[in-house]
């Protein structure tokens, strides 16, 4: 955990103090059923309970000092608590084993790191569309291989990112689903010393569903899944990033991030004002991304399990799970406050003399008789002299100077095939598609 990267509420869940009272919350449930059904007195899990209404503060160094001799957390953790409970204690962990405890405290985590994760995408997604109905008429330029190519509207780029974050946002919700599972099964998940009815008790009151088969562990093929999730949305998060950062070059300046009074952008050159933030989450969704690797390779572990998983989960559910809340919370403040310049647009638009407009005359062309082939080589050799000009010379006038092309469109129908709006008669049914 990077501090200058990490967000309180998110950093919270994965806090010791924040692990060890879930741990403490699942061995009580678990005590609690067991009382139910005979197994251990119910007066211990009156005691936990009692106990732990008085919310008593966990001591993470003694636990820790503890874990020092016994070299195994989870038997530290419960060795300091029966020393706070007293002896009915030792009723805790009837029938289970460390992994119940620890794979159901991660499901929990990555659960409430879901829900945050989740509020950041409304966030994003609610920025978004106002910034992009603010510009759904706005001209600019569509690009590709970044050439320009035809006429859109900055509204529409905001739509698309509209679009794909909301599906960023599905597949965020099945994520949590598919990871929020709990396993109480004891030794190899074979509940031989531990009835089903005790997981299913825990997982109600954790808010989980109990795992289907536990092999001792969660089956990591869930977690695989979580994080390379979690690594798509980084790269949707780079996507736009990236586009900002390209509006952003002094030659194109169609947009840019806010910058503050005071700010300033280089040590060396006062005039400077760099995509910073952008650039920043270009190497949060690098990092991120890298840790969908380490989860799909703790899949395959031996035989009912192992723990070469465990290392690599202390690194990546923290560090995931805070690397991409801020990256969603940075790219929507990039959003809400993104300086853009429509008249700039508008330059960048008239820029090339209307080669933009050279597949509408195209098209007329093979309407009016013209091959197709003919018709890409008359317009093609008016569009490149056009490029070679840097834009000087005018392709509506080359065109109508041109013998062939004037022999089969008038003067009035080249005209008419260089009228901007036309390219925007379908964004209201675009719009309309991504945002209902």
């Amino acid at each position: 955990m990077v501090p200058r990267y990490s967000r309180p509420a998110m950093t919270a869940i994965w806090e010791p103090e924040a692990k060890f009272r879930i741990w403490f919350e699942i061995e009580a449930h678990a005590t609690e059923k067991l009382g139910e059904l005979g197994v251990v007195p119910e007066s211990a899990a009156r005691a936990l309970w009692d106990w732990w209404a008085t919310n008593p503060t966990i001591d993470v160094a003694a636990i820790d000092a503890i874990e020092a001799v016994t070299k195994h957390d989870v038997i530290a953790f419960l060795t300091w608590v029966a020393e706070q409970v007293g002896d009915e204690a030792r009723f805790m962990h009837q029938g289970m084993t460390s992994s119940d405890v620890l794979d159901t405290t991660l499901a929990v985590q990555l659960a409430r790191a879901s829900d945050i994760l989740l509020a950041d995408l409304d966030e994003l997604l609610a920025a978004i569309k106002r910034r992009a109905q603010e510009h759904k008429y706005t001209p600019t330029i569509g690009r590709s291989h970044g050439i320009h190519a035809e006429p859109t509207t900055f509204g529409l780029k905001l739509a698309q990112a509209y679009a794909e974050f909301d599906r960023c946002k599905q597949r965020m919700i099945a994520a949590r689903a598919e990871i929020a599972t709990c396993a109480v099964s004891g030794a190899v998940g074979t509940f031989a010393n531990i009835d089903p009815a005790v997981e299913e008790h825990v997982a109600v009151r954790l808010g989980l569903t109990p795992e289907p088969v536990s092999t001792q562990v969660i089956p990591r093929d869930r977690h695989a899944m979580f994080f390379s999730v979690l690594a798509v949305i980084a790269s949707s998060i780079e996507r736009l990033a990236v586009e900002i950062r390209h509006l952003q070059r002094t030659e194109v300046l169609e947009a840019e991030e806010y910058f503050s009074p005071g700010q300033k952008g280089s040590s060396a050159m006062p005039h400077k004002r760099n995509p910073v933030l952008t650039e920043n989450l270009t190497g949060q969704a690098r990092v991120i991304r890298g840790y969908a690797v380490p989860a799909l390779e703790n899949v395959a572990l031996w035989h009912e399990r192992d723990i070469s998983h465990s290392s690599v989960e202390r690194y990546i559910g923290p560090d995931a799970t805070i690397a991409l809340d801020f990256s969603l919370a940075r790219l929507t403040g990039v959003i809400d406050k993104l300086l853009i310049y429509p008249e700039r647009m508008q330059k960048n638009l008239d820029r090339m003399g209307g080669l933009v407009h050279s597949q509408r005359v195209l098209l007329a062309l093979t309407q009016a008789g013209v091959s197709r082939e003919d018709a890409y080589r008359l317009v093609q050799r008016n569009a490149m002299k056009v490029w070679e000009s840097d834009g000087q010379l005018s392709l509506l006038d080359l065109l109508k100077a041109d013998p062939e092309v004037s022999a089969a469109l008038s003067p009035a129908e080249l005209e008419e095939k260089f009228d901007l709006e036309y390219h925007f008669a379908q964004v209201d049914r675009i719009f309309e598609r991504v945002f209902g």
